[in-house]
């Protein structure tokens, strides 16, 4: 697709400078630049700021908050890159923070409306659930704060070596974990899914998982297996589910999603037939929903139907679906 680095998290071009997170001497120096800058993350919320909390909050290497003992999975700051000015960029885990007031069962939810507010912070700052306003981001803003909210989910949970089971050490610069015991090297975690628009004529199929809100429908989507290539894996996923074969596959666009840590595969798809044979233990339901149907629901104007929320892969795909954009 001529237009699929536009999905959100589709990257802006970050350079991410990865010769730097292993030499101590440049690292150092990009900590103590004086246009470094650093976005505080806690609980895989990053702090955000503006009206509609639309830009990353990013703070001095030297604020007070960094020092205040809040360190999560992370004891030091994680170093994401460097601006195309030069500035390096880095991001703090502070979870170990314990705000007064917070909903527990709220925290990681799709729908999380929560916001913690630091009383060292500015006003017009908060912790905001990125689900949320991932939208509202810039491109470079979007990017930074996926990369440290799934490299820091990561860490969370991979602290013990899968090798012998020792506690592993943080090493370069966030981005790698080292056994103190058997040497072994551990590296952030990325599981591919495919998340498919399959198509039989003028119609795409369309299915809903338990719990989503009512009328909501998306886009089929699963994980690749080991030993699995994507064209496979879209037409196994397509048939367990909803009992539909699939012909042609072809490769549309990719979105990582840090929830916690996807890299999603657009795929379009051809389908032999629309029979559907839904399997209850994979979705709800599935449906065919015509083209003219679905510009309804994008208007808001469908009756029952809710079209895959923006920001997603999925919404980003039935958009350029219905505008005939895929190629």
């Amino acid at each position: 697709m001529k237009t699929a680095e536009q999905v959100t998290f589709g990257g802006s071009g970050l350079n991410r400078a990865a010769e730097i997170r292993g030499d101590r001497g440049r690292l150092e120096a990009a900590l103590g630049d004086p246009a470094a800058r650093c976005l505080p993350m806690w609980q895989g919320k990053p702090l955000l700021r503006g009206e509609g909390f639309s830009e990353l909050a990013l703070l001095p290497m030297d604020h007070a908050i960094f020092a205040a003992g809040y360190a999560g999975a992370l004891s030091e700051p994680m170093f994401l890159g460097l601006e195309d000015d030069g500035a390096p960029r880095f991001a703090a885990d502070l979870s170990g923070w314990r705000p007064e007031e917070v909903d527990l069962a709220a925290l990681g939810t799709f729908f999380d409306p929560s916001e913690q507010r630091h009383p060292d912070l500015p006003d017009d700052t908060a912790f905001v659930e990125l689900r949320r306003v991932m939208t509202r981001l810039s491109p470079r803003g979007a990017e930074l704060a996926a990369t440290a909210k799934a490299v820091m989910g990561w860490h969370r949970s991979h602290r013990f070596c899968s090798a012998c089971g020792v506690e592993s050490l943080v090493s370069q610069a966030g981005w790698q974990r080292d056994c103190p015991a058997c040497g072994t090297h551990h590296f952030p975690r990325t599981d591919p899914v495919v998340i498919m628009l399959i198509t039989h004529g003028d119609a795409v199929l369309m299915g809903r998982s338990p719990g989503w809100p009512e009328g909501m429908y998306s886009l089929l989507a699963g994980f690749v297996e080991p030993g699995e290539g994507l064209e496979a894996a879209v037409r196994r996923e397509v048939f367990e589910e909803a009992g539909v074969r699939v012909g042609e596959v072809s490769y549309l666009a990719s979105q990582p999603w840090p929830f916690p840590a996807s890299l999603m595969f657009g795929c379009a798809g051809r389908a032999l037939t629309r029979e559907i044979t839904v399997d209850p233990k994979e979705i709800e339901d599935a449906i065919w929903v015509g083209r003219s149907e679905m510009m309804r629901a994008f208007a808001g104007e469908h009756p029952m139907l809710k079209p895959a929320r923006k920001g997603a892969i999925a919404h980003f795909l039935l958009q350029n679906w219905l505008a005939d954009t895929l190629d």
